[in-house]
């Protein structure tokens, strides 16, 4: 059985059109979630040799356009030469199919679902410019970290965590405490 929760009145309202037309589905018992999750990651690990990961495919489509606009900073620096130096192409990875799959996963889950809709999430209080700018801060904070940290929470703690790496470990329980840290500040743009 579902419920109906009305939307934020805050909340952008959902424009009516193909995409909004399903009733939102119950979302999936969080243990059975887990199961599936876990087997997705056992068939990666067993089918193609790689685990989960989403920051290197993002990573690698970033590079595809700097060496589209200024292929000779790529060329220059080492690291960015291993990914498209020369004749490299950064699109050969299976990192970067992943990150389109689970674009196109993420999109069709939500339409077969009925989730779709335009909103934008917020307290009461939280103009919708200011939650759209901390989203953008919060994007690029997360992304620069997952750079840092050689890997995002998929790659480094699924991925590396079933492995039992220890870096892994290390790196889910930082993300844990800086974000139980930092929600005390930024609770305000939810209340």
């Amino acid at each position: 059985m579902t419920t109906h929760v009305p939307a934020h009145p805050g909340a952008l309202r959902t424009r009516p059109g193909i995409l909004a037309r399903r009733e939102a589905r119950p979302y999936l018992h969080p243990y059975l979630a887990g199961i599936l999750l876990g087997i997705t990651l056992f068939l990666a690990f067993f089918l193609s040799g790689n685990g989960l990961g989403a920051s290197g495919g993002m990573n690698r489509l970033l590079v595809l356009v700097e060496d589209t606009i200024y292929p000779e900073h790529i060329d220059r620096t080492a690291y960015l030469s291993s990914l498209a130096g020369g004749d490299r192409n950064p699109l050969d990875s299976w990192v970067v199919f992943v990150t389109i799959g689970v674009v196109i996963g993420g999109f069709a889950s939500g339409w077969i679902n009925g989730r779709i809709k335009l909103e934008t999430v917020r307290g009461p209080n939280t103009p919708i410019r200011v939650r759209w700018v901390m989203a953008f801060l919060g994007g690029v904070l997360m992304g620069y970290g997952a750079r840092l940290a050689r890997g995002c929470t998929s790659g480094q703690a699924l991925s590396g965590g079933a492995v039992l790496s220890v870096g892994s470990w290390a790196f889910m329980l930082a993300v844990f405490a800086g974000g139980y840290a930092f929600a005390y500040f930024m609770r305000k743009l939810w209340n």
